[in-house]
């Protein structure tokens, strides 16, 4: 398996990927490939957070970090988003979300960001370091329950100080 940045050549296999991928997920509108169109248009996106997982030359899977802002009364502190990962529903299973999500977690850490922020299962992402939000004072700006709103400091003390109510892109609305 290889894991590389995503190309623009990528775009429409990636998106197939996502839709096939959260097709039957329970808490899913299918709405995850035209979000990560919309985030690839925005000043949040970053190239190189945005990953997939090949194997004998195909696409099987996929994660995207973009940026964020946590803010309170007095400060705004810049995050990342987890959101989505994707893995082709024949390839789930085989560590291949694990792979890619411990990817992002180093190319995130080596362009200097500082934390990650996810909506995600309870069960799965705590394995990678993940806890829950509140822990920091951080909130999400939905009604959602606490234990599926997570943060992972990438650094030491990378959340020391920082809480509020988390800001995502506008695109994620939409």
């Amino acid at each position: 398996m290889i894991l590389r940045q995503e190309t623009k050549n990528d775009h429409k296999e990636v998106f197939s990927v996502i839709a096939q991928a959260f097709k039957d997920v329970e808490f899913s509108d299918n709405s995850e490939p035209f979000l990560v169109e919309r985030l690839r248009k925005t000043d949040a996106f970053i190239p190189e957070l945005s990953i997939v997982a090949e194997i004998g030359g195909k696409i099987v899977g996929h994660i995207l970090l973009t940026k964020l802002k946590i803010k309170n009364d007095t400060k705004e502190f810049d995050s990342l988003a987890l959101a989505p990962v994707s893995v082709l529903p024949k390839f789930q299973g085989k560590g291949i979300g694990g792979k890619l999500i411990i990817e992002s977690h180093k190319k995130a850490k080596e362009l200097g960001y500082r934390s990650i922020v996810l909506l995600g299962h309870e069960k799965y992402y705590p394995r990678f370091g993940y806890e829950q939000a509140d822990k920091y004072g951080i909130e999400l700006p939905f009604e959602v329950p606490k234990e599926n709103c997570m943060v992972i400091e990438l650094v030491e003390n990378g959340l020391r100080g920082v809480n509020g109510m988390v800001e995502y892109p506008k695109e994620f609305n939409e």
